[in-house]
């Protein structure tokens, strides 16, 4: 595949706001930090439609996060089953992160923390999310967008791999060039649009396994669907 040029980009870029526009809504609801992180859990690799939905299950079913805490993970990933991918491993993750928290804090509020960290940098508040043994550069990514205001990119798997395909990025191993190239191409303004609009994208079109890309409103500028456009029409042309 063809790494897209700068201004191919740019293009791309475009063109998904444009064709997936009616998907894109607002920034997610204000939370509490503790909040936007376990909300991270359920949306890593999952719609926002789906993020919202087994969020407000787990809210729902148990009184507080301290009851979420001490439940087991099998009533936590049967909240979330049927909802999100791999429910017990998130159950247990989620629950890990709350112990976590209740051992280091004796609550389950990070905002006062955040707030003193912020000061200091946002740097400084990412290694201090970073810690958590629940953490991951999406979770951390997810809350510093969301919370803290950053001009950062919760990027998933299922994101990773449609950028990939788009020719937006290259390199999956450099995080912070990934990032820094992103920031080029979506304003700060629009990273939470982005975001969305590329899950809704790898869920609707660009799967694991077989892309759609027949179906895709980005085919026409996608050097992944452009080279799928090629394979159809050789593969029309041979000889019967």
């Amino acid at each position: 595949m063809t790494m897209a040029t700068t201004v191919n980009k740019q293009k791309i870029v475009n063109q998904l706001f444009a064709a997936l526009g009616k998907h894109a809504r607002g920034k997610p609801g204000d939370r509490p930090v503790l909040e936007q992180f376990i909300y991270a859990m359920v949306r890593e690799n999952a719609t926002r439609d789906a993020g919202d939905q087994a969020f407000k299950s787990l809210q729902e079913r148990f009184f507080d996060w301290n009851e979420v805490r001490v439940s087991s993970t099998l009533e936590i990933a049967e909240t979330l089953d049927g909802i999100l991918s791999h429910p017990e491993t998130r159950a247990q993750r989620i629950v890990d992160f709350l112990q976590e928290i209740f051992e280091t804090t004796y609550s389950f509020d990070l905002d006062p923390l955040l707030e003193v960290l912020q000061k200091k940098g946002l740097k400084q508040a990412s290694k201090q999310l970073s810690r958590y043994q629940a953490a991951n550069e999406y979770a951390v990514a997810w809350v510093m967008q969301n919370s803290l205001g950053g001009h950062s990119f919760p990027l998933d798997g299922d994101a990773l791999r449609v950028l990939k395909r788009m020719g937006l990025i290259e390199d999956q191993s450099d995080s912070e060039a990934l990032h820094a190239a992103l920031e080029h191409q979506v304003p700060k303004t629009k990273g939470s649009q982005f975001v969305d609009l590329i899950s809704v994208l790898a869920d609707a079109h660009c799967h694991e396994g077989e892309p759609a890309c027949r179906e895709c409103p980005l085919r026409t500028v996608c050097p992944t669907g452009q080279e799928s456009k090629s394979v159809l029409s050789a593969t029309s042309k041979k000889p019967r």
